[in-house]
């Protein structure tokens, strides 16, 4: 068992589940990381004594200093502050929850210190894939999925000592708040109903993605670094329950899923005590309660992020983080109301389309670097859209 956490996004959805997880398990978080909100921040400092807290605002890190100098916690900010909390010396794994690709250096600075990570931190693998897995490879560390849909793959892979069996990876979609509608429908969507997934409790920006079904294109970018295999061996299904998490088929045709009721607090608990598993406080799935589980094939027509991920995964490159960047931008914009549902796959269509191939030899500072000119092209393009 983990003796010690260090969480990165604290704050967040799935910061706030794996702090429930960690309070269960009676797990002490040497280090805690958040964007801004001082008042949690506080909260959880308070509950869990941690040694060092980082707050990415410079502003709210100062507040946040204010409001808990009569404990022994040293406050840091910035995203030196970030990496500092990823790498502490203490921790035994990492959790990083933090959203977005700010999500990438920390998870670097982690493996430098030769830290486990449990990673739903996405982002950190679609824009930084092979930078990633090569220095958790030469550093000796695992980087443990916490995604429902991967952490799926994991637990069945577990009884499949042989790899080299495996034929494809079935990764399974809600199909979001706006399954079989049609792409003239979608024109008039709203943030407000982007927003109310029917399964499951999210942030924003990852409520959203599910809504355009980007997140199942990041995910199948994610999974084919995680696991291995090219986004050709990768499929998506839509099961419509989210009770089914994902499945996995081997060379003879035979398929294997891993199920239960939608809560995220199941794949955390897994990636923080693999290979041990614990009495949870998860419900009891009950498929006669459900009675009936429904699957689809997924809409990557009308839903076109889908097939924009896989096409940035076969390009490769920096053609995944200028799709990441783009699609991040995006999402903002149409939470902001500036732009339409329809136009986020716009945006991230052509932005990833005018990003150059490059040698896959990548640096950290190239990923960054398309990162930014894929959300400087989403800006520039969104007065063409009207």
């Amino acid at each position: 068992m983990r003796r010690c956490l260090s969480l990165l996004g604290s704050t967040g959805s799935i910061g706030t589940q794996t702090i429930d997880v960690a309070r269960r398990l009676g797990l002490k978080i040497c280090a805690i990381a958040a964007y801004r909100n001082v008042r949690l921040m506080e909260e959880q400092i308070r509950e869990f004594r941690p040694e060092l807290a980082a707050v990415f605002d410079e502003s709210a890190a100062k507040a946040l200093k204010t409001a808990v100098a009569d404990l022994p916690v040293r406050v840091v900010s910035g995203m030196e502050g970030l990496c500092e909390a990823a790498s502490f010396e203490k921790a035994d794994l990492v959790c990083n929850s933090v959203v977005g690709l700010v999500g990438l250096q920390p998870t670097l600075a982690a493996i430098s210190a030769k830290k486990d990570v449990a990673l739903s931190n996405k982002e950190t693998l679609v824009a930084g894939g092979s930078v990633v897995m090569k220095a958790a490879e030469k550093a000796g560390v695992r980087i443990l999925p916490v995604d429902s849909e991967h952490s799926a793959v994991f637990q069945c892979l577990q009884g499949c000592p042989e790899k080299k069996a495996l034929k494809r990876i079935i990764l399974t979609a809600s199909g979001g708040p706006f399954f079989g509608w049609t792409a003239d429908s979608l024109k008039t969507v709203t943030p407000e109903q982007a927003l109310h997934h029917p399964n499951w409790h999210m942030g924003p920006k990852v409520t959203i993605d599910s809504a355009t079904m980007m997140n199942k294109g990041l995910e199948v970018m994610e999974a084919s670094w995680l696991f291995g295999l090219p986004p050709s061996q990768i499929d998506v299904l839509v099961q419509r329950e989210s009770v089914v998490h994902s499945l996995i088929e081997y060379e003879d045709n035979s398929v294997i899923a891993q199920l239960g009721v939608p809560d995220m607090r199941l794949p955390i608990q897994y990636a923080i005590t693999w290979p041990d598993r614990v009495p949870s406080p998860i419900a009891q799935l009950d498929l006669a309660e459900y009675g009936t589980l429904t699957f689809a094939r997924a809409d990557e027509k009308t839903f076109r992020c889908l097939a924009v991920c896989r096409e940035a995964m076969r390009r490769g490159g920096l053609a995944p983080a200028a799709a990441n960047g783009a699609n991040e931008e995006a999402v903002s914009l149409f939470l902001d109301h500036r732009i339409s549902f329809p136009d986020i796959g716009v945006l991230v269509s052509e932005a990833t389309a005018h990003q150059s191939d490059v040698p896959e030899d990548l640096t950290v500072e190239d990923i960054l670097k398309a990162d930014a000119a894929a959300r400087s092209y989403v800006l520039g393009a969104v007065g063409s859209l009207r």
